[in-house]
């Protein structure tokens, strides 16, 4: 009775999750198809390049993440359980995404509690990379607003995001949530080379994805400034608005606060309409690029039965 529970459980949330990615793709397409004529074919498809570079890049530190506590899983069974997985974030909320991978880990063998654990710690980590990424962007963002802050203040939180990343700090935080919760911790604590490595994978996400509206900034318009100050504004703007978005767990993959915060930090290099067109583009190619690694994700997940009746393993 429990298992038939799960079943249909599992089937109730694949087919929210398919819908809400239908909706994103059909909600986007119909914004973004009066401003496809303004973007080059080779920039749209050098910036879903780097849309799906950011995605393996994700992925590569995830699955340091789990293979540190004891799980290392081929790149192929790796790609399947996290690029399906995060089809979740389309819906609201943060924890689809670590319910969908939890149970498809599970179907090889992986520890439940050690998958969602990895989820959890993996959204950590990329909020404090990004966050790390997209302080640069913070004062131009500020300006944006007429408010004017010390340097120091913005030191002192990169001081902070670094210190939070160091493993000793990480594993503790760790095992004092485990206690609170009543649970047994972890069989290994995250090791400094696996973080560390995981790390750099997240960095990379966050600046293949910001070099992705770089590309769309350079071809959509005429940026104001010189090439350096473009490409910051870009990268670490795009990190920024995106933080915020994820920070707002409550919107489906951070929709409208990303965008807007976007618009704004655009601002300072192009006209708003145009601005406003990168945006539209910038996160139709980034739904596509979801869907694109997820498809690879599904059919590989099908074929070795992640998806569907466990029972065909």
């Amino acid at each position: 009775m429990r298992s038939r529970l799960f079943d249909v459980v599992r089937i109730v949330v694949l087919v929210l999750i398919l819908a809400a990615v239908a909706v994103a793709l059909w909600r986007n397409w119909s914004e973004v198809s009066g401003e496809l004529g303004r973007a080059s074919i080779p920039a749209l498809a050098a910036g879903l390049v780097l849309c799906l570079l950011s995605s393996v890049c994700t992925m590569l530190g995830w699955r340091v993440l789990l293979a540190d506590l004891g799980s290392r899983l081929h790149y192929a069974e790796a790609a399947s359980v996290f690029f399906v997985g995060q089809l979740g974030k389309y819906l609201p909320g943060s924890v689809w995404t670590v319910v969908a991978q939890t149970d498809m880990a599970s179907r090889l063998r992986v520890p439940r509690r050690r998958t969602a654990v990895v989820g959890v710690v993996f959204l950590v980590m990329s909020v404090l990379c990004g966050a790390f990424v997209g302080l640069a962007a913070v004062p131009l963002f500020l300006d944006r607003f007429g408010v004017d802050l010390p340097s120091w203040i913005f030191v002192g939180a990169a001081v902070v995001a670094l210190g939070m990343m160091v493993p000793a700090v990480l594993n503790r935080a760790l095992t004092l949530a485990l206690r609170l919760l009543r649970r047994e911790p972890l069989e290994h604590a995250f090791t400094v080379p696996a973080v560390l490595l995981a790390l750099a994978w997240f960095v990379g996400a966050w600046v293949f994805m910001g070099g992705s509206v770089w590309v769309l900034v350079r071809d959509v318009g005429t940026p104001t400034g010189t090439a350096g100050h473009v490409l910051l504004v870009a990268v670490c703007g795009y990190a920024l608005a995106a933080i915020i978005g994820m920070l707002g767990f409550v919107v489906p993959a951070g929709v409208g606060i990303r965008d807007g915060l976007l618009v704004v930090v655009l601002g300072a290099v192009l006209p708003v309409p145009t601005a406003t067109a990168v945006v539209i583009l910038s996160r139709f190619l980034s739904v596509v690029g979801d869907v694109l690694v997820a498809g690879f994700g599904w059919g590989w997940g099908r074929r070795h039965a992640l998806i569907g009746d466990p029972e065909a393993r």
